[in-house]
């Protein structure tokens, strides 16, 4: 899968031209919010990591594609709610996601201009998680299969070009998912649908934060309508 993904870079990146592109990594943690720990929305408690390619088609706007891998995890015991803190649930679960979508800048972003430049961002588009599906069976966490499912990110994030190549940026992303079972409370499985528990009608989010640096290359481009 991570080569499949690298291919995609690289053939993105030799097929367009007269284009200023941005190519860089992600780091930062993930944490997740559903049936099972703590309901902090941005608490990150796992490490996240991750690759990234733009093409900055205006300096209002890129099409963005990226890769992260990270793990999320939840404890009942981290948990405020009396139900959760006593029921004692734990997971962990390994997440794989690739995301195409559109970064809007507040601010034009012409990298082309002389002077250091600052803008907020937003991204979304859509994303396909990879996870474990997972069931409990007397509080003990077992794997069922290997999941799949399309997610909706909603990121935002600054940014500032900290050397005529180089730009860092800081964001925060939430992840809809479409399923519920990242924790293990409610299995596809219809064997297990005995084992189901919490809210069934509620998908899971898993949030992550991070910086990003990618380096900057290409031809300068033309920001001009035809």
């Amino acid at each position: 899968m991570k080569k499949f993904i690298f291919y995609i870079f690289i053939l993105g990146i030799t097929k367009l031209s007269a284009q200023i592109h941005e190519v860089g990594f992600l780091l930062g943690g993930s944490n997740y919010i559903g049936d099972v720990g703590n309901t902090d929305f941005i608490a990150p408690n796992q490490p996240a990591y991750g690759i990234l390619y733009k093409w900055n088609k205006s300096p209002r706007h890129a099409w963005r594609i990226s890769y992260i891998q990270t793990k999320i995890a939840g404890n009942d015991l981290d948990s405020k709610v009396p139900g959760r803190y006593k029921r004692g649930y734990n997971f962990e679960n390994n997440i794989s996601e690739i995301s195409a979508g559109l970064e809007f800048n507040f601010f034009d972003f012409n990298l082309h201009e002389f002077g250091v430049k600052v803008t907020p961002y937003i991204y979304s588009g859509l994303s396909y998680t990879m996870y474990e599906e997972l069931y409990f069976v007397n509080g003990i966490r077992k794997k069922d299969s290997d999941g799949r499912a399309f997610t909706i990110p909603m990121i935002i994030g600054i940014k500032s070009n900290i050397t005529p190549a180089l730009i860092l940026g800081l964001e925060v992303g939430s992840r809809y998912t479409y399923t519920d079972n990242l924790d293990g409370s409610n299995p596809k499985n219809a064997n297990l649908a005995s084992l189901k528990f919490g809210n069934l009608n509620s998908r899971d989010w898993y949030v992550v934060s991070g910086i990003t640096l990618t380096y900057t290359f290409g031809e300068k481009p033309c920001y001009c309508s035809y």
